[in-house]
């Protein structure tokens, strides 16, 4: 794969939307094939995923990795967004709150949990984006959905604020989240600060800040584009299987080589290849690169 394709890890700042951040990576690198694999919102920074030229052929398999987050709870207020740039809808009362009873409201949002998506979320109903349709005042019933969380941990209780580290299935919404754990506690709560630090795989660490990308320096942090796929098995093949997937063919299965759904595969000079589907007795191509 060349070198105006592959995978960045942005730590976003706070004001951006994901699209935003795409807007700047395609001036900067004047590649206009480039999409992001799990949106954030403006309020939050940390880890967005993003991937140029044909590696945005591979995002699907980036934006189901679990996530984690660093996540501040202001308790006593609701907003209409669960998040501090919304407008606050109910005040009650926090202040006799103590570390027992949030850690026993904590505990019900352990594991599998029914979640309920924020009105003000990018989820589309009849093709239109719930925010939207907020804004405009169209009342929107939004069902349930079920996620998980893996595990959730008081970093420090400062009241009315706490922050806590949460680690999630994809498809959570950690505001949803924050109100739901006011409602526990009887006394309403939204986000005021949110920081992604983990998608699968990929930590904040390795990320570099948007601000420190230039024209000069940018492929410097581009990964390879199969890094996108690391996660799955890999299947080495054939130069012969290979040319057979590249052309459309389903070249027969050795029995030496893995049988499964999704490979990321290989040939002979350790070439990415792409995507392929080990059936039983043959090699079937789900998404080629070379």
């Amino acid at each position: 794969m060349s070198t105006t394709e592959g995978v960045l890890i942005i730590d976003k700042p706070a004001g951006l939307t994901s699209h935003d951040v795409v807007n700047q990576i395609r001036r900067l690198t004047g590649i206009r094939r480039v999409g992001h694999a799990g949106t954030l919102d403006p309020l939050a920074t940390g880890v967005l995923l993003l991937c140029l030229g044909r590696t945005t052929r591979l995002v699907e398999y980036l934006v189901g990795h679990d996530k984690e987050y660093e996540v501040t709870i202001r308790l006593g207020q609701t907003t209409n967004t669960y998040d501090a740039e919304g407008e606050v809808v109910t005040e009650r009362p926090f202040t006799h709150l103590t570390r027992t009873q949030i850690e026993q409201a904590l505990a019900q949002f352990h594991g599998p949990i029914l979640q309920k998506p924020p009105i003000y979320s990018a989820i589309k109903k009849d093709g239109r984006p719930l925010y939207k349709l907020a804004r405009a005042g169209t009342e929107v019933d939004v069902p349930a959905r079920t996620v998980t969380i893996y595990a959730l941990e008081i970093r420090d209780i400062a009241l009315p604020e706490i922050r806590l580290r949460v680690h999630c299935s994809s498809g959570t919404y950690v505001r949803s989240l924050a109100y739901d754990l006011g409602e526990a506690l009887g006394c309403g709560g939204h986000v005021t600060a949110l920081r992604r630090t983990g998608v699968g795989n990929f930590v904040a660490a390795h990320a570099i800040p948007l601000a420190e990308l230039t024209v000069d320096n940018w492929q410097e942090h581009l990964l390879a584009g199969d890094t996108a796929v690391a996660h799955l098995p890999r299947l080495n093949l054939t130069d012969d299987q290979a040319a057979a997937l590249q052309n459309g063919q389903h070249p027969l299965r050795q029995s030496t080589q893995p049988q499964a759904l999704l490979l990321r595969a290989y040939d002979e000079a350790n070439q990415f290849v792409g995507i392929v589907t080990a059936h039983e007795e043959y090699l079937q191509a789900r998404k080629i690169f070379l």
